[in-house]
């Protein structure tokens, strides 16, 4: 467990070509993002999304920004709208788009604009799949990855879905950015293991900022 250093200052870890882990870079502002949290579930709810297989994901979600993550019998796909009220997507709070940006330039991804933000909420027991992120237009443009609350096993694989994992704790306030070479490659979370967190009791929330719509990239 990397609580030893809870009080250390930020700092980063190489995981990939592309792809870095900054460690405490979102601690200082955890609670004004979970507050954020709150602003947004309030309008758009937290829901467990079934996919187009039929299968309903044990993460709930939700989505702010000009586009959200959502699915339908066709597949997946960003919309405009939450299909749950018909009504657009909740604004991104500044706190998000303040520390995504902070974030995306010391990953040295200075040009990241994202559109979007999906946030998941894991209780115990739920996890994300391998999977790429790759419904999104322009590819050029990064993840940016936030964790908060309860920690959790990320994996992070390679281009193919076979390829070895790396698995890694990732912890309140730590970030994940990846792109260029490590953009496609296959990650997921293992089942959430038990605990309570001072801020976030019996869960584990993330935020994923993505480049949903064209791009603004040159």
């Amino acid at each position: 467990m990397l609580d030893l250093f809870a009080d250390a200052e930020p700092w980063q870890e190489p995981l990939a070509p592309g792809a870095v882990i900054l460690r405490r870079f979102a601690l200082s502002r955890a609670a004004a993002l979970l507050a954020g949290i709150d602003e947004v579930t309030a309008v758009s709810p937290f829901r467990h999304m079934v996919t187009p297989g039929g299968y309903t994901m044990s993460v709930a979600m939700a989505n702010c920004g000009e586009l959200g993550w959502a699915t339908n019998e066709r597949g997946y796909l960003y919309a405009p709208n939450d299909p749950a009220t018909g009504q657009p997507w909740p604004p991104m709070p500044a706190v998000f788009q303040a520390l995504c940006h902070e974030a995306a330039v010391a990953a040295k991804y200075p040009d990241f604009r994202p559109d979007a933000c999906l946030i998941n909420r894991y209780a115990v027991g739920a996890k994300l799949s391998l999977h790429q992120d790759k419904d999104e237009p322009d590819l050029r443009a990064p993840i940016v990855s936030v964790s908060l609350g309860l920690p959790a096993v990320f994996q992070f694989g390679g281009l193919r879905r076979n390829d070895p994992l790396k698995r890694i704790m990732l912890e309140h306030g730590d970030v994940v950015v990846w792109g260029r070479e490590s953009r496609l490659y296959y990650h997921g979370i293992q089942p959430l293991k038990p605990g309570v967190h001072p801020l976030t009791g019996e869960y584990r929330f993330n935020l994923t900022f993505r480049q949903a719509g064209h791009s603004k990239l040159k």
